[in-house]
């Protein structure tokens, strides 16, 4: 790790602690960086914003995104507080982050009650099988979309 990294870590731990102190949400922030220049930053925001999809990183790069006017952040590496759950792993994936850090392990926030163990469990199982299950209706008339996509001439990739 460089000294840049680390110091971009620290950042990031900083402004989970000030987000607890505020009382914004939880302990967790994240931050977006392309070429060395810190592009967005990201806070838990869920108990203040009533948003469960709220979580640091999904801030950092909806904030990242506006700032690039992309929909994706290649080329962009993102500092989070703690390693991230399910959702905004996802998320990273989804905005094609090169390359993230983080300074927490998910058994480290287990420890502390964010446990997200039961949702990694999950995705393996089929959706009528999980805790919350998930039923196919009307799977024939649901390929109307992809068929208007598939078919569309100002269709953007992404």
């Amino acid at each position: 790790m460089t000294s840049e990294q680390e110091t971009l870590m620290r950042q990031t731990i900083e402004l989970a602690v000030e987000n607890v102190k505020a009382g914004l949400g939880g302990p967790f922030s994240a931050i977006v960086v392309k070429n060395g220049k810190v592009i967005a930053v990201g806070v838990n925001k869920v108990t203040s914003t009533n948003d469960p999809t709220a979580h640091a990183e999904v801030v950092a790069i909806r904030e990242a995104c506006q700032a690039l006017g992309s929909y994706q952040l290649d080329d962009c590496e993102m500092f989070a507080s703690c390693e991230p759950c399910p959702m905004c792993l996802g998320a990273i994936y989804w905005a094609r982050i090169s390359r993230f850090y983080f300074a927490c392990s998910r058994e480290d926030a287990a420890a502390v009650g964010f446990d997200d163990a039961f949702i990694y469990d999950e995705v393996d199982l089929n959706p009528e099988a999980r805790s919350i299950p998930g039923l196919r209706l009307l799977a024939e008339e649901g390929q109307q979309p992809f068929t208007a996509w598939v078919a569309s001439q100002s269709k953007i990739p992404y």
